[in-house]
């Protein structure tokens, strides 16, 4: 299998990283104002020309930034500068081939230790959501920038599953910029194959986390990682 080459990374492109930070730099620069509601999802799909979900993810950034606030059946809101979190990467910043190997390690622990924790914590309707964001991935439109959409969720919501809202705020800002590395991999090697496996991980997960083992949840979660870093020829370490 091929690997990818690290310009490639850069050069990809991911929707809702791209709709983020063009509706950020509205809010950074003030033309969206602290406490403005956002328009809604299906206003934002149809000028940006993409899908809900796309609009979702892109939402979901800037909420793990801290640009903005959600609220439940009612939106997102603009958030105030002295309630934004002081954490961010840009993007740029990971074309560094050691800036992106970093922010991968760092991955692997929060990630593995948030298997474990969801399977000890998780409730029915965490597995529900993960069932919803596997038959995303496993879609029609797997082959898709929705795909990558998908998986990105799936990632979130074994983070929300922990019941730990850091871990799903950390979790998810590592998560979106980690998307260079799902793009490189789709690039360099053959789509059918890469996208099968990095589905099957995905069950495996899934599976393990529903056992309520923490040991095979987090092996599980081991295996899906290593797997995904070898794919874009970055060699981490793990113990």
């Amino acid at each position: 299998m091929a690997v990818a080459d690290f310009n490639q990374i850069r050069r990809s492109e991911h929707l809702p990283a791209r709709i983020a930070a063009q509706i950020g730099k509205e809010i950074s620069e003030g033309r969206i104002a602290p406490g403005e509601k956002l328009p809604t999802e299906h206003l934002l799909s149809k000028t940006f020309g993409v899908s809900r979900s796309v609009v979702r993810e892109a939402i979901a950034q800037m909420r793990n930034e801290g640009l903005v606030e959600t609220r439940q059946g009612v939106g997102a809101f603009a958030t105030d500068t002295q309630h934004r979190h002081s954490i961010r990467i840009e993007q740029d910043n990971l074309a560094d081939r050691g800036s992106f190997r970093s922010l991968f390690q760092l991955r692997l622990p929060l990630e593995i230790e948030a298997a474990g924790l969801a399977a000890v914590h998780h409730t029915a309707d965490d597995l529900a959501k993960l069932d919803e964001t596997l038959g995303r991935m496993s879609g029609a439109d797997k082959w898709t920038d929705e795909g990558i959409v998908a998986d990105l969720a799936f990632h979130r919501q074994v983070a929300a599953a922990t019941q730990n809202e850091y871990f799903l705020m950390f979790l998810g800002f590592v998560a979106e910029r980690i998307h260079l590395a799902i793009n490189a991999a789709r690039e360099t090697a053959v789509l059918e194959e890469i996208v099968e496996i990095t589905i099957a991980e995905h069950v495996a997960i899934r599976d393990a986390i529903a056992t309520g083992d923490p040991v095979k949840a987090r092996d599980a979660m081991r295996r899906h990682l290593i797997g995904a870093a070898d794919r874009v020829d970055l060699k981490v370490d793990v113990f």
